[in-house]
């Protein structure tokens, strides 16, 4: 079985995905160290306890994740929760690998280009073919469809390419061409999408202002699903990591319905 350095992984991923740039909630990279040595690597959106125990009972090594831990102004004492998941990862000797922004953000294996990939979203692309973003480090992506369609349509797609019946704000009729997207709890950069001129803003969460937003700029939106809208991202990571290096990888969908 191919194996690589613990470390020599870690500093592939952080230059891959542009760590450094990003000004982020947590700490990218290397967040518990457990073995030198990577020769199994489960990937998952989040680090929760289910997924360790199933990386566990596959002989997986490493976890790589989207969510990972120690997230700003959450209590730093490790007790209850905390205390269960930390205690099984060191016990195990498991590596936890958590990248949060720079994974949102990355023009090919990124949540966002990958979200685009599953829906069928054109990407507005610069000179150099590189997705343009706006608003925050440029998390929010800005594309279009190729044909338009109602809201309606668009939001029976994506309930079948998602596998997840999303929250709909908007006349049904609406006809979308011009779409903007951020995965996850991006419904705070709705303004940023309005402003920009879309017909359509999706991300993964709404809070009860989206609503008013949408509905008074004529601008559709659609929550799709935190988890639902960055399942994507930590996978095709994983593929490019299993391509690179040989190791084996598997992707563990632990479901999560917000």
């Amino acid at each position: 079985m191919a194996s690589i350095n613990t470390s020599q992984l870690v500093q592939w991923l952080d230059n891959y995905l542009q760590a450094s740039r990003f000004k982020d909630y947590c700490p990218n990279g290397l967040q518990v160290e457990g073995t030198p040595t990577v020769q199994h690597i489960v990937t998952g959106v989040t680090a929760s306890q289910a997924l360790l125990e199933a990386a566990v009972e596959r002989g997986a090594d490493t976890v790589l994740v989207h969510h990972g831990w120690f997230w700003k102004n959450e209590d730093a004492r490790i007790r209850g929760m905390k205390k269960k998941r930390l205690a099984f990862a060191l016990e195990h000797d498991l590596n936890l690998i958590a990248y949060h922004l720079p994974l949102d953000a990355h023009p090919e294996v990124g949540n966002n280009t990958q979200l685009a990939l599953q829906l069928g979203l054109q990407q507005d692309k610069d000179e150099d073919g590189q997705p343009i973003g706006i608003g925050p480090s440029g998390l929010i992506q800005l594309g279009y469809l190729e044909t338009p369609d109602t809201l309606e349509n668009v939001a029976k797609k994506l309930c079948q390419q998602l596998q997840r019946s999303p929250l709909v704000v908007g006349n049904p009729q609406q006809i979308i061409q011009r779409v903007a997207w951020c995965t996850g709890g991006a419904q705070g950069f709705m303004t940023e999408a309005i402003d920009a001129g879309v017909d359509l803003y999706i991300s993964g969460e709404a809070s009860e202002p989206t609503y008013h937003y949408a509905l008074e700029s004529n601008t559709a939106y659609i929550g799709a699903g935190h988890h639902a809208t960055e399942r994507y991202g930590v996978k095709a990571l994983g593929d490019k990591v299993a391509a690179q290096f040989g190791v084996k990888v598997e992707f563990i969908d632990i479901n999560n319905p917000i």
